[in-house]
């Protein structure tokens, strides 16, 4: 499990990838990132994980948040496993997420990523399915952990970024399910008398069956 909690600052790693090799901080640099680890390159579940999150790259990118993929493997193999990647996701061209390769473990394990029970050829334990999206403050604002049997669903990464970008600039939350342009929550420690000034679209109230008053909805379009 990862060791990072909500709010920590990631280490400034260095990351050795297949574009232009830096640190972590330099590579963030005022922007959003997501840094997400998979087992291992020429794997089936790895490659459509890879391939989805090239094809949606765009939508990364149209909202301002920059990619790293990270693996055990070294450099070599895995700019081998790129024409593979790219041609399972049908697309040409330079390849648009920064693929790490951490093959002494080093961020691996400061970041509490290792999967001690899916050894590699040589049993050395490899990488696990998780995701840290990270602030432009440096700091963790999400993670998710998947068994190495579960690919990564980008779609729902990308609604919860969406989901990040709303809250943080409104005091609102988005309920179970939410996308962007549907209605958001007002939170509890907004009273009633601000309802007005702040949600000038209205609030709508739903009675419940406790009586007590906090189940209250309003547009995401401020």
């Amino acid at each position: 499990m990862p060791v990072m909690s909500l709010g920590d600052e990631l280490p400034n790693f260095y990351l050795e990838n297949n574009m232009e090799s830096g640190n972590l901080h330099d590579f963030i640099s005022g922007s959003w990132a997501v840094l997400f680890s998979y087992p291992r390159s020429f794997t089936p579940i790895c490659t459509t994980e890879l391939a989805r999150a090239a094809q949606l790259a765009p939508e990364f990118a149209k909202r301002g948040v920059k990619m790293l993929a990270l693996s055990c493997d070294n450099g070599d193999v895995n700019k081998d496993w790129i024409q593979d990647v790219k041609m399972n996701a049908g697309i040409e061209g330079e390849f648009p997420i920064r693929l790490v390769a951490d093959q002494d473990r080093q961020i691996a394990k400061a970041l509490g990523l290792i999967d001690q029970d899916q050894p590699n050829d040589v049993s050395m334990p490899i990488t696990c399915r998780a995701i840290f999206v990270i602030g432009p403050d440096k700091r963790l604002r999400m993670s998710m952990v998947y068994p190495s049997s579960c690919g990564h669903n980008f779609e729902e990464i990308l609604r919860s970024i969406d989901s990040l970008f709303m809250v943080e600039s409104w005091v609102v939350g988005t309920p179970a399910n939410w996308r962007p342009g549907d209605d958001v929550m007002v939170v509890p420690s907004i009273p009633k008398k601000e309802e007005a000034t702040r949600f000038p679209k209205g609030v709508t109230r739903f009675s419940m069956p406790s009586g007590k008053d906090y189940m209250r909805l309003t547009s995401d379009d401020f």
